[in-house]
């Protein structure tokens, strides 16, 4: 008879033991969970910084644009992130300030490196400017 008390009592260790191992992967989850959400939130944060200045000084991205039908304007923009172009945009120059500056067309963030600081840039080959719907500071 203390043969089967002693297996009956290994077998209820024996659960035991697997609800303990189930409660700490669990725990283990929902605490890799917790940590990926607010990492998420703060990288979300951060990429939205960029915000639209008035023009003015040399050290904030200045980038001319002009759509359909539309005059040519300057937007400035200063603080790392990325912001929206107002619809159909062309983009005629970029003068990138102290920044590194992308911008998005074509399907696709160019220059691949950014665009160096303290430059003006330019597409002599395209004189109505490029097609880009975003500019991201980097």
């Amino acid at each position: 008879m203390p043969e089967v008390l002693s297996v009956a009592r290994k077998g209820r260790t024996e659960k035991l033991r697997w609800k303990q191992i189930a409660k700490r992967a669990a725990l283990a989850a929902t605490t890799t969970l917790a940590l990926t959400a607010s990492l998420t939130a703060v990288t979300a944060t951060e990429a939205f910084a960029i915000n639209s200045v008035p023009c003015g000084r040399s050290d904030f991205v200045q980038v001319t644009t002009h759509q359909a039908g539309h005059s040519s304007r300057d937007l400035c923009f200063a603080n790392a992130g990325t912001i929206s172009l107002p619809g159909n945009s062309w983009i005629t120059r970029i003068s990138t300030g102290n920044n590194r500056v992308q911008w998005f067309g074509d399907a696709r963030w160019q220059p691949d490196a950014g665009i160096n600081k303290w430059t003006a840039f330019t597409w002599p080959n395209h004189p109505g400017g490029v097609s880009a719907s975003w500019i991201r500071i980097l």
